[in-house]
């Protein structure tokens, strides 16, 4: 992590701020706009998130009510500002989780904010991992290549998924007729945010060319969104929603507009602070990670995004095959951006822990030993040791020892081609089979879907020329990054910042604010640089290929198995059997 700098009473001194929406929470990144070195920061966990209010795991349900975001907005910008005279800070941008879509009046309010919409999860943002939409999504996609117009999912690899906007709204209006009556337009969080901060009319609101590009089907070759006539024929509800959307998108480096003076106020900043246009989480990231033409940044968290950057003229026409869009200037200004990436990374770990932890929280309230204080101590201390514990006692076990091999489609398959009604899965359990050997197989098999990403792209004639990793797991865990080095068989370069995707938004305030020229300029000189790099062990690379190639083996039968079981709510089956 950078050593937070001490800000000076430089008169010249300019300073930018870049929030970062993610799963659990958000977080502000105080920056100097002409070095980058980073000045503070702050984290606020959503509290109705945290009690999953809204959600239904079961149902792969997961809202998030926007006074999560709001309160989040104000405790931590307020914080960072506090070091800095106000005058100073020029620029703020935003970053959200992607697709996190939700409905809007007229003036572009959350429903949720509104009468009678309070406590609606339909009314809130469909967060990214939502997977309510399995139905709609291969609606779309069999539609789109069988209706007779243009495929409108090619530039997203060919394969809508129900983690994307149309998706979700499809579900969302065909489920409740109220928000279908009341919602006048659709923002994704990136935008509302953005809006909410400007104060801007809805009507001429500048959008995410990153958001809309990569979820919502927008592309300049056929003027924006998806036509009228596709989207009534995709569910005649979305009957004149285009029509209150928008045509044109802008990308991140360019002015949205100024704070409003109830937001400048209510931030501790001044109307002349300039709002940059909103982008998502790991295209940020991507930024602040330093991506060059054919550099993968892997945004390592929860899930994963990968993020490609290539000249367009470079790749001209070409369409890659199963990846989540390729859009221009959706990361760099001028080039083109790719995107694949998977459901599940940290997720899947953090669900291994949760089943672990089933006695802390379902046995020990039962204990005659322990009060109520005593267990409530054990089960943070418990909680936060488990897997460095299970990182280090996996990290020992002996290969030639274990043979359990895992699929990592917990929470489905993002790319390559997108399923999100695909399950998780394991093989070669025995009665000898322990934690350790289980974690290790998970870790494993986070690992083969990263380097089932990167084989596509090179099939696709798209180099992966380095890897970059960022996030959260990147940052904190040798032992999944060296598995996945020896995994990919390649070197993965570790960035320095710890909040990669706030740095990039806030690179991308600095250029809105015209402290420097374009993106690749501030990107050099805000860059965070590397903390290491893991290079592969040749004793297991061999090793692990032998075992990915079985993890593919194992991948083709379990989704084989799914499909002549009659599962018809993944993204892909109706196209399989169109």
């Amino acid at each position: 992590m950078q050593t937070p700098q001490t800000a000076t009473s430089d008169p010249q001194a300019a300073y930018v701020i870049g929030v970062d929406y993610g799963t659990d929470s958000v977080r502000a990144l105080l920056v100097d706009a002409r070095t980058g070195a980073e000045v503070a920061q702050a984290v606020h966990y959503y509290a109705r998130w945290k009690k999953l209010e809204f959600c239904n795991p079961a149902r792969n349900q997961f809202r998030q009510h926007p006074l999560d975001h709001i309160e989040g907005l104000e405790a931590t910008v307020r914080k960072v500002v506090a070091h800095v005279p106000a005058a100073q800070v020029v620029g703020i941008a935003v970053d959200t989780t992607g697709s996190t879509p939700g409905p809007v009046d007229e003036k572009g309010v959350s429903l949720a904010l509104t009468p009678g919409f309070e406590n609606n999860p339909n009314a809130m943002f469909v967060l990214w991992k939502d997977h309510t939409a399995l139905e709609e999504a291969a609606e779309i996609n069999l539609k789109a290549r069988t209706w007779g117009g243009e495929d409108f999912t090619k530039f997203e690899g060919g394969i809508y998924s129900s983690e994307w906007f149309w998706a979700k709204i499809m579900h969302v209006v065909r489920e409740d007729e109220a928000v279908l009556k009341a919602a006048h337009s659709w923002l994704e969080h990136c935008d509302w945010l953005t809006l909410l901060l400007t104060g801007n009319d809805l009507a001429t609101f500048k959008h995410s060319r990153c958001a809309a590009g990569h979820k919502a089907m927008w592309h300049e070759s056929w003027g924006g969104l998806p036509s009228e006539e596709f989207l009534t024929h995709l569910e005649p509800k979305l009957a004149g929603l285009r029509s209150r959307l928008f045509e044109e998108t802008f990308t991140a480096d360019q002015v949205a507009g100024n704070l409003s003076a109830e937001w400048a106020e209510r931030l501790g900043l001044t109307t002349d602070t300039v709002v940059a246009v909103g982008s998502f989480d790991a295209h940020a990231g991507a930024v602040a990670g330093e991506i060059e033409a054919y550099s993968m940044v892997k945004v390592m968290g929860t899930s994963t995004c990968d993020i490609v950057v290539a000249p367009t003229a470079e790749v001209g026409s070409h369409l890659v095959a199963g990846i989540c869009g390729q859009v221009d200037g959706s990361v760099i200004p001028g080039m083109l951006g790719l995107e694949a990436g998977q459901s599940a990374f940290g997720d899947l770990l953090a669900w291994f822990r949760q089943i672990v932890e089933w006695p802390l929280h379902n046995v020990l309230p039962h204990s005659k030993v322990l009060n109520a204080e005593q267990q409530a101590a054990l089960r943070d201390e418990m909680s936060d040791i488990l897997l460095v514990e299970l990182s280090k006692a996996a990290a020992a076990v002996d290969p030639e020892e274990s043979a359990v091999l895992a699929l990592d489609w917990v929470n489905g398959r993002r790319t390559p081609d997108a399923n999100q009604g695909l399950k998780g899965a394991m093989m070669n359990l025995t009665m000898g089979t322990n934690a350790p050997q289980i974690f290790r197989a998970l870790v494993e098999a986070i690992c083969y879907g990263s380097k089932q990403i990167v084989e596509r792209f090179e099939q696709e004639g798209i180099p992966v020329k380095q890897v970059i990793g960022i996030g959260g797991v990147a940052k904190k865990s040798q032992f999944v990054m060296q598995t996945l080095a020896d995994v990919l068989n390649r070197p993965i370069k570790i960035a320095v910042s710890e909040q990669a995707p706030a740095l990039g938004a806030a690179i991308y305030a600095a250029v809105a604010a015209g402290v420097h020229a374009d993106v690749l300029t501030a990107q050099r000189a805000m860059g965070s640089g590397f903390a290491e790099t893991y290079e592969p062990n040749p004793a297991r690379v061999a090793d692990y290929q032998s075992r990915y190639e079985q993890y593919q083996a194992f991948g083709k039968f379990v989704e084989t198995v799914t499909l002549k079981e009659g599962e018809t709510t993944s993204e892909t089956t109706l196209v399989d059997h169109a």
